[in-house]
């Protein structure tokens, strides 16, 4: 049973889910609310589509909380809530599931104690905030390189709409001034924006090893400072495939070489 969370002794619980790491709203399911129990029983199934092996290998389903430095909840896993009519929902208790341990085409029930608080274990384990298409080449005839930024999927909504109105920065760096930031066009209440934009940088060839990509993309508010919603750099001293895939564009001239990339949510600062 769980412990009273209203005034009659009783709660009116709801179960919510959420795959981690992932931050879109894609990633979060929920029962329906059962009222004036202290014992509910659902019998609900709640589908996740898509999810692929590697999903399987390395995601946690949570049941979990809504945080308070998080204020829209986009931090949430198996949680149990008290749903309240004035719309402050409490959090009851959370647990977590481990995707592995699961077999295919097998059921599994788990019988597990709600904790108050499971920490978030941010270790080297960065939240992901969708992905982002790119496409990189070095044209010899303009003497530069060419950033394409086609679209990007399953954003973290930032708006209480649960949605985010994205655009994309780009900065090459170190040390080009001014001409080294450009940005796209703004996509209204949308986590799966297409821009198809693209954006030139005079460099010449031999010293584009030494420079790195940053891409980050916002969440534009009007009136107050833009929200982060997550980036990636690509060059020379970043890993795996994003080192990849700046590694094939210096190697190929004149050859567009197009690559998705996960968005990190790394500190950053505020846009301008």
């Amino acid at each position: 049973g769980l412990k009273p969370m209203d005034s009659n002794g009783l709660a009116d619980p709801y179960v919510k889910l959420h795959l981690l790491p992932g931050a879109s709203k894609s990633n979060k399911l929920r029962t329906k609310t059962l009222r004036n129990t202290r014992n509910p029983v659902w019998n609900e199934t709640l589908v996740y589509h898509g999810i692929t092996d590697e999903d399987m290998q390395r995601k946690t389903l949570r049941q979990g909380q809504q945080e308070p430095r998080d204020p829209l909840g986009w931090g949430c896993g198996i949680s149990v809530c008290d749903e309240d009519k004035f719309g402050h929902n409490e959090f009851i208790g959370e647990t977590r599931v481990a995707l592995k341990k699961l077999k295919a085409n097998q059921k599994k029930n788990f019988n597990i104690c709600l904790e108050r608080v499971i920490p978030v274990d941010r270790g080297g384990d960065v939240e992901e905030r969708g992905k982002i298409l790119v496409s990189l080449m070095y044209s010899t005839q303009q003497g530069g390189l060419i950033v394409g930024i086609v679209r990007c999927v399953h954003l973290a909504a930032m708006d209480a709409n649960g949605y985010s109105d994205p655009f994309v920065k780009l900065w090459l760096k170190p040390d080009m001034g001014k001409k080294a930031k450009h940005k796209t066009q703004i996509k209204k209440k949308t986590l799966n924006p297409e821009f198809n934009e693209e954006f030139f940088y005079d460099i010449k060839h031999s010293d584009l090893a030494k420079k790195s990509l940053d891409i980050s993309v916002w969440d534009y508010d009007i009136g107050k400072s833009n929200d982060y919603i997550g980036g990636c750099q690509l060059g020379i001293t970043a890993k795996g495939e994003r080192l990849k895939h700046w590694y094939e564009c210096l190697k190929n001239k004149d050859k567009k070489i197009e690559r998705w990339h996960t968005l990190q949510n790394e500190n950053h600062v505020a846009s301008d």
